[in-house]
């Protein structure tokens, strides 16, 4: 499967569409990961073969938390790394003010290039903890960087009424049950691994 079919199964799954532009710059960025971040450290020295399906495509998918239309005002991206997946979702959604937050400089350091190389205008990117960060957003996600208690406080902070807090990794099968979360399943057809969402509403 080519990279743009990736990427338009992905985001048509989550309930969105992407434009050319948009899979154009998903494409730039793609290319950034594999020609800087991966030399950097910032992922994993055998990611580039992935980049399309386990690392943007799967960052599109966390948009099926927010019902369309219209796309959130504001999303925080907990623990972003080099910016998954709030780079791609920031694509997706020009018009919406995206966070980034990560505790570690040096990817603080790659993002904030990724946002310069991209031209992305609508994200910031911060070096902070998520237990002690002092925003608010329509929808947080979490790229399966903490124990479900500890994103489950964090979401419970930082949401606004009626906002969404999405969990997302790879798993070799169905995550556990937990309390005021929805698992929902992706398809196989979508990715090509497994693939599962945890889904909170703020209360």
């Amino acid at each position: 499967m080519s990279f743009p079919e990736v990427l338009e199964r992905a985001a048509a799954w989550a309930g969105w569409r992407l434009d050319q532009a948009q899979i154009e710059r998903l494409d730039r960025y793609g290319r950034w990961l594999i020609e800087e971040a991966i030399p950097a450290g910032g992922l994993g020295p055998n990611e580039a073969e992935r980049i399309w399906s386990r690392h943007i495509g799967d960052s599109l998918l966390f948009a099926r938390g927010w019902d369309p239309p219209p796309p959130p005002r504001e999303v925080i991206d907990l623990g972003s790394g080099v910016g998954l997946p709030g780079i791609p979702l920031a694509v997706l959604w020009p018009e919406t003010d995206v966070l980034l937050v990560d505790r570690a400089g040096r990817r603080v350091s790659l993002a904030r290039r990724a946002t310069r190389v991209l031209g992305l205008d609508n994200v910031e990117v911060v070096q902070a903890d998520a237990g002690h960060l002092a925003a608010e957003a329509d929808l947080v996600v979490v790229r399966a960087v903490a124990e479900p208690d500890e994103v489950r406080r964090w979401g419970g902070r930082l949401l606004r009424p009626g906002g969404r807090l999405v969990v997302g990794g790879s798993w070799e099968e169905r995550p556990a049950a937990e309390a005021g979360f929805e698992v929902i399943e992706v398809p196989s057809e979508v990715l090509d691994h497994p693939v599962w969402l945890r889904i909170m509403a703020a209360a």
